[in-house]
């Protein structure tokens, strides 16, 4: 197993499980190939903390890589609300362009 993912769960359930944890730890998920895990860290990180906006676009990559189209559209919509209510423009703008590609491979 990977080391990084190993130090990172180690902390699950301790004082320093948050939002920013949760997030990090789906990142290195991703990058290990495991989307699914990955999208489960997510999930978990807006749970925490539903204004973080780089969380809900990372939830809706994560989603599309595991082929959950329904969630990782849910995950952009959410996200963008959140993005454009914080100001966030570029997440906002970055999260329409992977909606609008989920969307038009749905036939939507």
């Amino acid at each position: 197993m990977n080391p990084r993912i190993e130090s990172l769960e180690k902390m699950l359930g301790g004082p320093r499980d948050g939002a920013l944890l949760r997030f990090s730890l789906g990142n290195e998920y991703l990058k290990a190939g495991a989307p699914d895990k990955a999208a489960a860290q997510f999930q978990a990180a807006v749970e925490r903390d539903p204004s973080y906006s780089a969380a809900w676009k990372a939830l809706g990559k994560a989603a599309a890589e595991a082929g959950d189209a329904a969630t990782a559209i849910a995950a952009y919509e959410q996200g963008i609300r959140v993005a454009e209510t914080r100001g966030d423009i570029q997440a906002a703008k970055e999260m329409n362009v992977f909606l609008r590609r989920l969307q038009k491979a749905a036939g939507g």
